[in-house]
């Protein structure tokens, strides 16, 4: 990444930093993952710069935000940092300004989470850099360009999980997001440490569990958060899930299948890789950056969640009745309390409610226009999201009922509703035939949840194709209404 060409808009906007802190006689620093980011080559849409300075960050941010109109926040008033997030062309800038917490530059350092972020770069003295002269000019003193070399990610100081627990989790999501090992010294610090999650804010350890579900390879990060008893720590209900057999069609426990539904799901989007309607679809962003192939992933892994409080042995059989119903109950909880969006929260609900519809389908030879209309009704913009979800799921049961045969036909029918879903949504939605005012007039009706039952049975036949004018739409609300 080099600012001073692909990035002209954000270079000036440093530019104009260095120049407000002149003015003002501030000594700036670049600090942390920018720098990181630039010794990689590694470019993204929307650019964060940190910087420190040896006191008056909150001022100086306060000041320079209204001088280059950004948004303006205090984060922390004890160790003074606060933010500024400006709209560009290019997507969203954010600078973070903070007060050295020692007397030195690289005292402060010592303070940062791992030593690939714990370098810096003063600003007045380098001001002309670039990627080829970066590397000698940052300051670096706790080896953090080594282990950019050797992609390794190491705690600075082992205090550095008592300033922030959070930092446990950001290890895991920096691994993710570059494909780095985190060192043996680090995870043993890590697991010792762990208890200490709690304490941090919900919001937070959300951004960072979306980090690792955002890569290709969450299901191998969700083992190893569950291997150091991390992952029971951020959701505690799935620890309900762990060791619940499901009978002869399942061959893993109930957590382990969740957890393998992942990896399949990961497997199957790598398979469809080229189809460009689906992948535009696992990209769509829900809320703030988070994006539907990351929700689907936390899908995956609560669709089944509901299971341990149906269990019921009968006639030596082990059913699960109403699961999908107790699962959505559970994931309101967990989504409230990761503070996702409402359309997150509505999306995580259709996902595990419905995820068995799919499987309902593929029991019969034929699925009637009907039954695909109401299915792509009540799951809406979900429904391939679910079918993704059914298929994953169906390749996790591998128990010695499954038959081969069966997962085929499961699959074809999946890839065939994901084909419609596409199809119908490139097709014009069909005119209403009649309204609510209609039936009101021509029925004598007083307004009522009649009226919305028999729109959506009229909307329904009219979908399959069992009426087409206005006459017929009457002609069958009279013989409903009737039959009411």
């Amino acid at each position: 990444m080099n600012l001073s060409s692909p990035r002209l808009k954000e270079y000036n906007l440093i530019k104009t930093v260095l120049e407000s802190a002149k003015k003002k006689k501030k000594k700036l620093y670049l600090v942390g993952g920018i720098l990181r980011d630039m010794l990689l080559n590694r470019d993204k849409k929307n650019l964060d710069f940190d910087f420190c300075l040896r006191k008056g960050a909150i001022g100086f941010g306060r000041k320079l935000a209204e001088e280059v109109r950004a948004g303006f926040v205090v984060l922390d008033k004890e160790h003074g940092a606060c933010r500024l997030v400006k709209k560009m062309d290019t997507g969203i800038c954010t600078l973070d300004f903070s007060d050295f917490r020692e007397k030195t530059i690289e005292g402060d350092l010592r303070h940062r989470d791992f030593t690939i972020n714990a370098l810096a770069l003063e600003l007045e003295k380098n001001w002309r850099w670039d990627n080829k002269n970066l590397t000698n000019l940052v300051i670096d003193p706790y080896g953090g360009r080594e282990d950019l070399r050797a992609k390794r990610i190491r705690f600075v100081n082992k205090k550095g999980f008592d300033e922030d627990p959070l930092r446990i989790l950001r290890a895991f999501s920096l691994s993710a997001i570059l494909g780095f090992k985190i060192d043996k010294e680090t995870l043993k610090l890590i697991k010792l440490k762990a208890n200490k999650l709690p304490h941090v804010s919900f919001e937070r350890i959300r951004d960072e569990l979306f980090k690792i579900l955002d890569g290709p390879n969450s299901f191998d990060y969700f083992i190893q958060l569950d291997k150091l008893k991390i992952l029971p720590i951020i959701i505690p209900e799935i620890e309900e899930m762990r060791g619940v057999k499901q009978g002869p069609y399942h061959h893993l426990d109930v957590l382990r299948h969740s957890l393998e539904t992942i990896r399949q799901f990961e497997y199957l989007i790598e398979e469809l890789k080229n189809n460009s309607q689906v992948q535009d679809y696992l990209d769509e962003i829900i809320s703030g950056q988070r994006k539907r192939s990351a929700l689907i992933k936390l899908g995956a892994l609560l669709h089944d969640i509901g299971k341990p409080s149906t269990l019921r042995r009968e006639g030596g059989k082990t059913k699960f009745h109403g699961h999908e119903r107790k699962g959505l109950d559970i994931t309101r909880g967990i989504a409230r309390r990761l503070r996702l969006s409402n359309d997150e929260l509505t999306s995580l609900e259709k996902m595990v409610f419905w995820h068995l519809r799919p499987g309902y389908l593929a029991d019969n030879e034929e699925i009637t226009a009907r039954a695909r209309f109401r299915y792509f009704r009540d799951a809406a913009e979900e429904a391939v999201s679910i079918l993704l979800i059914s298929i994953s799921d169906q390749r996790s049961t591998r128990g010695r009922l499954t038959s081969k045969t069966s997962r085929i036909y499961h699959e074809k029918v999946a890839l065939n509703l994901i084909k419609e879903y596409f199809r119908r949504k490139q097709e014009k939605r069909l005119p209403r035939l009649v309204t609510g005012h209609d039936l009101l007039n021509k029925f004598k009706l007083e307004p009522s949840p009649l009226i919305g039952k028999i729109l959506s049975e009229i909307e329904e036949l009219q979908a399959i194709g069992k009426i087409k004018s206005k006459k017929e739409a009457l002609v069958e609300a009279k013989r409903m209404i009737k039959k009411r």
